[in-house]
């Protein structure tokens, strides 16, 4: 056990302290049952270390040779962010510029060899506002992931806000998802080079672009793992080393005999069919200068593979059910980015893992499970075991946590894909006020939702003879039924939202991203924990 490690439990956070009053032993017991490596896994592929994110400073004057990229909103900014460029070079881009029609927008791109000042030139549209500075700086930074040489990007006139959104961009979408391909490049040792007329503004403003790069590096890594490779005891590691060393954090590990104590029936229920073990991680942050009004809790989904079970699922495809662990990724790199930046909050991430598979122990359609508030589930497909997992996490986040909020994210339902596609996540909340603040986080990021409704008719719709709540309902609504049996787990006078992102978080790369995990849920609720203001606690009326 680290010294870290050691300090966060002896620190007992409030779930972990209130557990604790019920049960002497499980904090011995949560020390002496984490981290151990499944032995199991001997002589398999090693988790890959993390990706390598390319460093960046800021100056004042743009050094020779190399790649230059240079956003522009208009012709007129060639002259500006162009300086460095000679007389003849710049030119021969205006030329280039109006031969090619180039548009200016966010996603405009341009190509430009064979310049005397420098090797390769990158014209990148602007656009206007945050968010194209973003987006033109992620394409960008897709455009030149594999570039090794020197890369120097020209914001020269730019404010100090707008130059760290265009760095963020192209540190995010530099991303290589080739975590296990012994034949790939190495990642580019050169910095990121901005040049700038405010370099020590657009460094202040840079670091909370940093931590985001990093928490979506982290994130996107533990999605695109295989299932051999990252698991519920892999996923605890791999967070633990990532928080390492920062200020403010508490680290509690549930395991199987912790969650049996405190009657986590449900996410017990679906680890039963496998050899991995199940567990139930929160990651606290609280940042100098937070409130006290009670933590945001950001609860993931974290299927570390998804068989299905006993209702197993067809083979085409099922590969991808390694990344049904995204919810828990996002949340986890959502609060990681927070406390690299030492953002003033208070919020806790929330990941229940385990691993869905058929053996001769797993649970069965018409079991019953009963979860961690005494509410009991009729199982009724094995293969909707994410929102069981969810529903011990969030009633022990509720009663245990005093929550401000609860956000839940899940990669929950086919049905969301089939309702709204890849271009937003379904948004589920009985709470407007908080509702109105997750959409609105989502358009600042472009991490779209959608609200959808929770009708009082799926209450009947997942209504069991035989126990509180079955886990699917009669068909129909299948991405709202989802929300209702996620809702009933938590008090009607908590605000809580639901967001389905089971079809927006594995994208198959454009021109801002690359395949595979999108990571999608990072960003969108770093900026939602920052901006959040609390939402009375009462018995929410919408979403109907």
């Amino acid at each position: 056990m680290t010294p870290a490690r050691r300090l966060a439990l002896a620190a007992a956070p409030l779930a972990l302290a209130l557990a604790c009053a019920a049960s002497p032993a499980l904090a011995q017991s949560s020390a002496n049952n984490l981290g151990g490596r499944d032995p199991g896994n001997a002589g398999l592929t090693a988790m890959a270390p993390a990706s390598t994110v390319r460093a960046v400073s800021f100056v004042a004057e743009a050094p020779a040779g190399g790649t230059l990229v240079l956003p522009l909103a208009s012709a007129a900014d060639l002259e500006t962010r162009g300086a460095s460029l000679s007389a003849a070079d710049r030119a021969i881009v205006a030329r280039a510029l109006t031969q090619a029609a180039f548009g200016y927008g966010a996603r405009d791109t341009l190509t430009v060899r064979g310049l005397e000042s420098v090797e390769r030139l990158q014209v990148i549209g602007l656009g206007s506002g945050a968010l194209d500075a973003y987006t033109a700086g992620a394409v960008a930074g897709r455009a030149l992931a594999g570039e090794a040489g020197a890369v120097t990007l020209a914001a020269q006139g730019l404010d100090a806000a707008l130059t760290a959104e265009l760095a963020t961009g192209f540190g995010i979408a530099a991303y290589r998802p080739d975590l296990h391909n012994t034949t790939r490049a190495p990642a580019p040792a050169t910095p990121l080079t901005v040049v700038t007329g405010d370099a020590a503004g657009a460094a202040a403003a840079w670091r909370r672009g940093e931590a985001l790069v990093a928490a979506m590096h982290f994130a996107r890594d533990l999605s695109n793992e295989p299932a051999n490779i990252l698991y519920p005891e892999t996923f605890v590691e791999r967070t633990e080393a990532a928080f390492e060393g920062l200020r403010g954090i508490e680290i509690t590990v549930l395991d199987e005999r912790d969650m049996e104590r405190l009657g986590m029936g449900a996410i017990l229920g679906v680890g039963r069919g496998s050899e991995r073990p199940p567990r139930m991680l929160a990651v606290r942050y609280r940042g100098p200068g937070a409130g006290g009004d009670g933590p945001v809790v950001l609860a993931g989904k974290g299927i570390t593979f998804d068989s299905g079970g006993i209702s197993i699922k067809p083979s085409a495809g099922m590969g991808a059910m390694k990344m049904d662990m995204s919810g828990a990724a996002s949340v986890v790199g959502a609060v990681l980015a927070l406390a690299r930046a030492g953002a003033p909050v208070d919020v806790v991430a929330i990941a229940a893992l385990a691993e869905n598979m058929p053996d001769g122990r797993a649970i069965r359609p018409a079991d019953v499970l009963t979860a961690y508030n005494g509410r009991t589930i009729e199982i009724i497909s094995t293969d909707a075991e994410g929102r069981l997992v969810l529903a011990d996490a969030m009633s022990w986040a509720d009663a245990t946590m005093n929550p401000a909020a609860i956000v839940d994210v899940a990669t929950l339902t086919g049905a969301v894909g089939t309702a709204l596609g890849d271009d937003y996540a379904g948004l589920f909340s009985r709470h407007d006020a908080l509702a109105d603040q997750l959409d609105a986080a989502g358009r600042a990021t472009g991490e779209h939702l959608w609200r959808l409704p929770l009708h009082p008719t799926y209450a009947r719709d997942t209504s069991s003879p035989i126990a509180d709540i079955k886990n699917t309902g009669d068909g129909g609504a299948g991405a709202g039924t989802g929300a209702h049996f996620l809702g009933f787990f938590v008090r009607p006078q908590t605000p809580w939202a639901h967001l389905d992102i089971a079809g927006v978080d594995n994208v198959s790369g454009d021109a801002t991203r690359p395949g595979g995990s999108a990571g999608f849920g990072v960003r969108l609720l770093e900026r939602f924990v920052r901006e959040f203001r609390p939402v009375p606690r009462e018995p929410g009326t919408g979403g109907s």
